[in-house]
């Protein structure tokens, strides 16, 4: 499986995770000038902006360690373009979903 596949998979299952405890998907894979954002979720009255991260082995950290400062503001940047975009005032998180092997 090349890079691509590894994370349209990973996206897929974290999507069928969310899913399964009651999130549902708004949108994948929302790309603007300053970022993208793998999965944008609701849950209940609140939008979910969801990184994935894959990682074959815990090597460096693993794929939570992955999401560095750089790119938590790069999602923060893109979640505002997105809040902006469709006009949404009510509340918002961010959350990742790593997984490994």
């Amino acid at each position: 499986m090349n890079r691509i596949e590894t994370g349209r998979d990973a996206e897929d299952r974290a999507a069928s995770y969310l899913k399964a405890r009651g999130l549902s998907v708004v949108e994948r894979n929302f790309r603007c000038k300053v970022g993208e954002i793998d999965l944008v979720m609701q849950d209940g009255a609140e939008i979910v902006f969801v990184e994935v991260r894959a990682r074959a082995s815990q090597d460096f950290g693993g794929a939570a360690a992955s999401v560095d400062a750089s790119k938590r503001r790069k999602v923060a940047r893109a979640a505002r373009v997105w809040l902006a975009a469709r006009g949404w005032g009510g509340p918002c998180r961010f959350d990742v979903v790593a997984v490994e092997g």
